[in-house]
């Protein structure tokens, strides 16, 4: 059999139930890149990986998304200045062997799903 080698992840999808509010809180609030929109769907650059967003009525719970930043406390800041309410502000969650430390912060969207920053902090 030929060996089978996958690129990297090129795009996440997600569900949404208003596609310009959406659009707008992920472009206004989070800061991200749009890339371009059509009806019903909005693409965004995450540093190579699109997200793209498409308006469901019916959108529910999906996975995290955890966006991977160098300053966990400035970038926690910021959002939270731009009303981003935190579930979970930063904290360690891991010490790896060399004392790099493992960071996340949990808070949602405009609809409830979750979203997540993740750092790593070396010693």
């Amino acid at each position: 059999m030929t060996p089978l080698s996958l690129g990297p992840l090129g795009q996440i999808a997600r569900s949404v139930r208003d596609i310009d509010a959406a659009m707008a809180w992920y472009r206004d609030v989070l800061g991200l890149p749009l890339l371009y929109s059509f009806e019903g769907m909005a693409f965004f650059d995450l540093g190579g990986t699109r997200l793209y967003l498409q308006q469901d009525p019916a959108a529910g719970a999906e996975s995290i998304l955890y966006f991977k930043v160098d300053d966990i406390d400035t970038v926690h800041a910021a959002l939270t200045q731009r009303g981003v309410a935190f579930t979970q502000g930063p904290r360690c969650i891991h010490r790896h062997s060399d004392g790099t430390e493992e960071w996340l912060a949990f808070f949602e969207d405009l609809e409830g799903r979750p979203l997540a920053l993740i750092a790593q902090k070396r010693s």
